[in-house]
Order: C-alpha cells, then sequence, then structure tokens
C-alpha cells in the first residue's frame, strides 16, 4: 500500500471507529437496542422518509436508554459496542445513517464494508471519509507535526483504488456521501497561490473519479477545514464538477448560516429568488461546539448521555436547510457529533422535532 499520514492524533472531530470490523464469530454477541417511547416512535414515522439523520460512529457506553437497552445486568464497553452495536443502533427510530471516521485512519477492505452492510436495513446510509493517504497535504509524525509533502494529496487513482471502488462494492446502494474532508493545511504552506492551486487540484480530482461504477452512483461531497478555500472560486469549482460541498459545523470554520450562504451560491438560480432549490443532496457533519478545542468538549460532555450546550441557531439553520432539501427533492444527510452539543442522540431527536415542527 502506498505511504499515507499518521493523522490520528491532528484530527479533533472524529467519534473515532477504530475497533475493527465485526466477524462472523463474534455475532452471538448481541447488544441489545433500547425500547423506544411513543413519542420517539411518532418522531420516526413522521421524519421524511429521505431525511438521514445519524451520528458519527455508534460506539459510547453513554448512550444507555437513549439507543441501548439500559436494563442489562452490565454496561456495554466501548469495544462490545464497536463490534456488535452496529445493528441495535440501526433500530433507532431516527437513525437512518451513520458516520465511519476510522476509514480516515485506514482505507478498509470490501469485506470490512460489506461486513458493515450486512448488519443494517437496506434503506440504511453510510457516511464515509477519504483516507488521509489522499485528504492530507502532508505526511505527519506521531504527534500530528508535519514531516514532510505527501505524494498522494489529491491523487485520483489512489482516491478511487483505495476508498471509492471498495465501498462501493462493498456497500452497494448503503453507500452515502463519500465525503473527500481535507486536513487543515500548514501554517507555513498557506497563502493565495496555495489555496488557488488547491482548490484547482480538488477539480482535478472530482473530475477524474467516475461518474458511476456499474449500476451505482457515487456521491462526492467535501469538506473544509480552512476557511480561506471558502471562496467564490471554490464555490464555482464545485458547482461545475457537480460535487456537494459538505456543511462543516467545527470552530475552524465559518458559522452554519455563513457557510449554507455558499451552498445557495452554489446552487441557486438567478431568477429564483427566495425560492432557492437544491441542485444536489444536502450533507452536513455536526463536529464539534464552536467555543470549545475537542479536548475540552470530550471532558464537559463525557459520558454523551445529555445536552450540556443547546445551539438553537445552528440547529434552526440546518432544520431551514433540511426544509429546503425536502421541497427540492433531495436527500438530506445530517451527522452529528457527541461534542456538538453533549448527546449526538439527543441532537438528532432536537433536531428532527425542528424538522417535523
Amino acid at each position: 500500500m502506498p505511504p499515507q499520514p499518521e493523522t490520528q492524533s491532528l484530527f479533533e472531530d472524529a467519534d473515532e471507529d477504530l475497533f475493527g470490523e465485526p466477524t462472523a464469530s463474534h455475532f452471538g454477541e448481541t447488544v441489545e437496542a433500547a425500547e423506544f417511547d411513543d413519542p420517539i416512535n411518532r418522531l420516526g414515522r413522521q421524519l421524511p422518509h429521505n431525511v438521514y439523520l445519524g451520528t458519527s460512529s455508534w460506539f459510547f457506553p453513554g448512550w444507555r436508554s437513549l439507543v441501548w437497552r439500559s436494563d442489562t445486568s452490565a454496561q456495554y464497553s466501548e469495544s462490545q459496542l464497536a463490534r456488535h452495536g452496529l445493528r441495535a443502533y440501526a433500530q433507532h427510530p431516527l437513525f437512518r445513517c451513520v458516520g465511519i471516521d476510522r476509514t480516515f485512519y485506514q482505507p478498509l477492505t470490501v469485506s470490512e464494508y460489506t461486513g458493515y452492510a450486512n448488519q443494517v436495513p437496506q434503506d440504511f446510509r453510510f457516511v464515509l471519509k477519504a483516507p488521509a493517504m489522499v485528504a492530507d497535504a502532508v505526511m505527519r509524525g506521531k504527534r500530528g507535526e508535519a514531516v514532510q509533502a505527501n505524494p498522494l494529496f489529491l491523487d485520483a487513482s489512489a482516491m478511487l483504488d483505495h476508498f471509492v471502488a471498495p465501498a462501493l462494492e462493498g456497500l452497494r446502494g448503503r453507500a452515502g456521501p463519500l465525503v473527500l474532508q481535507l486536513s487543515p493545511i500548514p501554517r507555513e504552506m498557506k497563502g493565495d497561490a496555495w489555496n488557488i492551486e488547491t482548490i484547482e487540484r480538488i477539480g482535478a480530482l472530482l473530475t477524474a473519479l467516475p461518474s458511476r461504477l456499474g449500476e451505482l452512483v457515487p456521491l462526492y461531497a467535501v469538506e473544509l477545514r480552512d476557511p480561506e478555500l471558502l471562496t467564490p472560486r471554490f464555490v464555482r469549482m464545485m458547482r461545475d464538477c457537480g460535487a456537494r460541498m459538505c456543511i462543516a459545523l467545527h470552530p475552524r470554520m465559518p458559522a452554519a448560516a455563513r457557510q449554507s450562504a455558499a451552498l445557495r451560491a452554489m446552487d441557486a438560480r438567478d431568477d429564483e429568488g427566495d425560492d432557492w432549490r437544491l441542485k444536489g443532496p444536502l450533507v452536513v457533519r455536526w463536529n464539534l461546539a464552536a467555543h470549545l478545542r475537542y479536548e475540552e468538549a470530550k471532558e464537559r460532555y463525557a459520558p454523551f448521555d445529555r445536552m450540556v450546550d443547546p445551539d438553537i441557531p445552528t440547529r434552526g439553520t440546518l432544520a431551514h436547510l433540511i426544509h429546503v432539501a425536502i421541497k427540492s427533492e433531495q436527500p438530506s444527510f445530517i451527522i452529528a457529533n457527541n461534542k456538538a452539543e453533549g448527546s449526538a442522540p439527543l441532537t438528532l431527536v432536537e433536531l428532527a422535532k425542528a424538522v417535523v415542527r
């Protein structure tokens, strides 16, 4: 396999699923889903079918009674939930997708993707992150420091061979957005020339990737972590390539309302006025509270079983965008992290209420 950056210590948004794939020998070890009350079940029935809500991975013991049964004799461990919890997770009335971040740290095999697909319903979707081997401009050391330039940065062949093709072959129709989340660029590399070159290289990558593999149509999305790249040039490039801009809710990036304005500029026609339509799916990853760093959020919010810092403005913006997607007859993929408001399942319950209202 080609060399790739060591970036696990760098990335602050992931609820990392690093425990690997469930194997056939483990399927006897079951995790039981919570018993959901009537309001949650009713909310699931009322939520439009093409609104895919999900969390950034699923292996949190603190989700007892929220996702996992709470009357078991022993609390599930992270390892148990990572290996055996996906089936139970997919029984939640609101959870129609899930993010898998471990693809960023190590490309997965077709059989690993198939193992995930076999545990969820046909209408469930996975939101996947492209590996660092193509998403990071630099090779990194164990502490996340830049070591040298990454020769495979935005390489279309590596992206196809180590991510797009195996993901689609293994997940088939359960494959959701394939997200190219660009790692933050080291300060010494930044500048107008670098920004222009990077945007052009993203465009070249998206143009080189296949628009169809057999009967499957990949959904490519790009998530920025450097606000300097969120420019009219980037918006035009994304529109020309037919890919989707993933709204990244993270302290490094502008607020949701500003990013939604860029999305509108990418999709709206001049004659639409206030009644604009999305020209493709809505993709959002709500990663981290705007006022906290990763470790601060982890310490403040663990064990992720309660709403700590409700973010009403962001939730309102997302509900509005979901309604625009519904009106546009486009699907919405919304991934929430525990470190957004304190508990990803509760974030999604409140977002679903806002959408249904």
